[in-house]
């Protein structure tokens, strides 16, 4: 008699048998790395970008403001 003990022993020990050699879902797991990487990146170059972003946008509002108001200036 099998127990249903038994039957899921066998059962994981197939399961991880063949983990090792199930590929269908590679490509995607590949894709969704690079993914993921340069997602990474991105956000790091923004991180490190964001000292002279907000030098180069408070030029262009100190420039703005000055033409607003008529104040000469050379930007």
């Amino acid at each position: 008699m099998v127990t249903p003990m038994i039957q899921a022993w066998v059962f994981v020990q197939n399961w991880l048998a063949n983990v090792g050699r199930d590929e269908s879902g590679q490509g995607l797991t590949e894709y969704a790395l690079i993914i993921a990487l340069v997602a990474i990146l991105v956000i790091g170059a923004i991180l490190l970008m964001t000292g002279s972003l907000k030098g180069v946008f408070g030029h262009v509002t100190t420039c703005l403001n000055n033409a607003s108001s008529g104040t000469s200036t050379s930007c």
